[in-house]
């Protein structure tokens, strides 16, 4: 929730506290906003052969509704 800025104010405040003490957890938060950063990047397709499933399918569904 911290690093999408979803804390209070109460709990930014303590986890600030904390990450200026704990050297570990600031290693911890980097590796955290380094992957969501990646994750961001990722732009994601289905395969060429579900999207041609899902159309016969279609296809399908729509012959039998006219019949």
């Amino acid at each position: 929730m911290y690093l999408y800025k979803e804390t209070s104010p109460q709990q930014t405040t303590a986890i600030e506290e904390a990450l200026k003490k704990d050297w570990t957890l600031r290693e911890k938060l980097a590796v955290l906003k380094t992957s969501m950063q990646r994750l961001d990047k990722i732009v994601v397709a289905p395969r060429t052969e579900v999207v041609l499933n899902v159309l016969n399918h279609a296809r399908e569904q729509s012959a039998e509704e006219v019949k």
